[in-house]
């Protein structure tokens, strides 16, 4: 019986390795996991149409909920800033394209939502909450920069500080990089 445990332990210890050493997270200054999205007016994006700017990716769980709200808003108040600053805002949710054509609509959103519906974009940014049947996206952001790397990583973004937090990196990124815009 014991060596029946110890060996037990010792594949249980080994299986811990080989999952933890195979999961990797995303790591700064990696280049960004592609996608290809639709939009709520059905028109897809890349990580390539963005190259040149700075992206703010930013992942939330369900459309017209108080939190995702709250964020949406933000990000639509700042989008000026964030244009001045060369940066661009994309959501991402597994919504479907009607209800991120809804959600837009409601509160003048004037930046692409992603429909992420088979959940492949969201799993490549470790950003998928699966409870088997139930599946959302977790409130992480991601800023890459405009070689398509990722620059920030916001894990568990809070939705009222996630546009300023966005736009206060940006400036200190913006300045001390080389060859940076100011």
């Amino acid at each position: 019986m014991e060596w029946l445990a110890i060996i037990l332990s010792t594949m249980a210890l080994g299986f811990m390795f080989w999952f933890f050493s195979t999961n990797k997270a995303l790591q700064l200054g990696q280049l960004a996991p592609d996608f290809s999205l639709p939009d709520q007016h059905g028109k897809i994006h890349t990580l390539s149409d963005f190259r040149g700017k700075w992206l703010a990716l930013y992942f939330y769980p369900k459309d017209d909920t108080p939190g995702c709200t709250k964020q949406a808003c933000s990000f639509r108040d700042d989008l000026q800033e964030l244009a001045r600053l060369e940066a661009a805002v994309v959501g991402v949710s597994v919504d479907d394209t009607s209800s991120h054509a809804d959600f837009a609509q409601k509160y003048q959103l004037q930046f692409p939502l992603l429909a992420d519906t088979n959940t492949q974009t969201a799993t490549q940014y470790h950003s998928l909450i699966n409870l088997g049947i139930v599946k959302f996206a977790k409130r992480n952001t991601f800023l890459i920069d405009p070689n398509g790397k990722i620059a920030r990583m916001y894990l568990s973004a809070s939705a009222s500080r996630n546009s300023s937090e966005i736009i206060s990196d940006l400036k200190g990124l913006q300045t001390t990089e080389p060859g940076a815009n100011s």
